[in-house]
């Protein structure tokens, strides 16, 4: 069996549009933003950082579920995934390219970025006396940024080609042979400690959690977790109806489409439990250094998409999703999809904005026009990566497992 993915002229045109369209914004934004000078250039000037950071940290995080999910699948002797692993291999091949992107970012905003000595984003790298920063810039300090974020960024980018080396492998070697199988399990528990000490720990802490120093949560890296890996199932989602959709993918069948769905609705879910307790618990002990988190949030000028992320990210997968016939609606399950990828973009626009920008906060031309870019970066560099190599994981030892597959 073989089945080989070629480009089409459209979505590669299409994938560089949006990418130019990223890039004149960025440009445009440049002159215009960070040239202001009226009274409010100074949020004018934040607005360009923050937009870039909101983008590049989503969609970092976002392609890390792939390698995540390929890790977690394995270990769990999961057969079903082999039949379309191929693009959560591309996705995560992947994580290294924006995860460069998003050191550039963090880092010309950390070291580059300041107004008459202050840094609009992260306070701590200007306390000027600030007890409290003072107090936390034993971790939150520069030199624990740039280490943390390029060793992390740096493992990412190893596991996400490493497992798609081995996988790529078997394909070369001895029919039954389980040698790269029981590899890819060792590298997969490796990379799960990785992950814990990452992105379920450090990461979301210091690139989101510390624009807003004064305040922290427990639960914040499993609240970035469940709303990047809920985003990351959806896009692997989207990237299977469309190789469906070209003809590729013959062994991917409506089972398989229903398992996708299964993880979109039930992460959904998970998202809302842990975005539940964190609102919870602070609103409970309403400790004012506490609760200012949220009230800008809530009640002040981000209220509309406050409560728009609740219901795009939850009312509409429990209510769409829930019952079986559309877990296995191709034109559904690609909507909901389409729909869970823009409400956590919105969900980490509402992690990023309020601190750097209060009520001087936009959702226009810049934004949509970076997010544009972004989603044609991801759009090229995906379907170069499936173009070059065979759709079908031959000699996999769970091969024939995921052909017979029922949910």
């Amino acid at each position: 069996m073989t089945d080989r993915f070629v480009v089409p002229a459209r979505l590669r045109l299409t994938s560089m549009v949006l990418m130019a369209i990223g890039i004149l914004v960025i440009i445009i934004g440049a002159v215009s933003l960070l040239g202001s000078t009226g009274p409010d250039a100074h949020f004018d000037k934040t607005r360009f950082w923050i937009v870039l950071l909101h983008n590049s940290v989503f969609f970092v995080l976002m392609a890390l579920a792939s390698v995540f999910i390929q890790a977690a699948s394995s270990l769990a002797h999961g057969g079903w995934i082999v039949a379309y692993r191929r693009v959560p291999e591309a996705i995560g091949a992947n994580v290294g390219v924006f995860g460069v992107v998003a050191l550039i970012i963090l880092f010309a905003i950390v070291f580059g970025f300041q107004i008459d000595g202050h840094n609009p984003i992260f306070h701590w790298v200007n306390p000027h006396g600030d007890e409290l920063l003072e107090h936390k810039s034993a971790f939150l300090n520069k030199g624990m940024f740039v280490g943390f974020s390029v060793v992390t960024v740096l493992l990412w980018a190893f596991f996400g080609k490493k497992f798609q080396r081995i996988s790529l492998d078997q394909q070369t070697a001895p029919k039954n042979s389980t040698k790269n199988y029981f590899k890819f399990m060792k590298w997969a528990a490796l990379f799960l400690i990785v992950f814990a000490l990452t992105q379920m720990s450090t990461t979301p802490w210091l690139w989101i959690m510390s624009i807003d120093a004064h305040w922290y949560s427990t639960m914040f890296s499993w609240y970035t977790f469940a709303s990047a890996f809920v985003s990351g199932m959806a896009l692997i989602m989207l990237w299977v109806v469309y190789l469906k959709n070209q003809g590729n993918l013959e062994l991917v069948n409506r089972e398989h489409i229903h398992d996708i769905a299964k993880f979109n609705f039930a992460f959904s879910i998970f998202w809302t439990y842990t975005w539940f307790c964190q609102y919870m618990l602070i609103w409970y002990g309403n400790i004012p250094e506490e609760t200012i988190y949220f009230k800008i949030r809530q009640q002040g000028p981000y209220s509309v998409i406050w409560y728009a992320t609740f219901i795009i990210n939850f009312v509409g997968p429990i209510l769409i999703l829930m019952s079986r016939p559309s877990k296995r609606n191709f034109f559904t399950v690609t909507f909901m999809a389409l729909m869970i990828i823009f409400g956590h973009w919105l969900d980490f626009f509402i992690m990023t904005m309020p601190g750097p920008l209060a009520q001087h906060w936009h959702l226009g031309w810049y934004e949509i026009g970076v997010l544009a870019g972004f989603s044609g970066l991801m759009m090229f560099s995906v379907s170069r990566t499936l173009a070059k190599h065979d759709l079908v994981p031959q000699n996999n030892v769970l091969l024939k497992e995921a052909i017979l597959h029922v949910s």
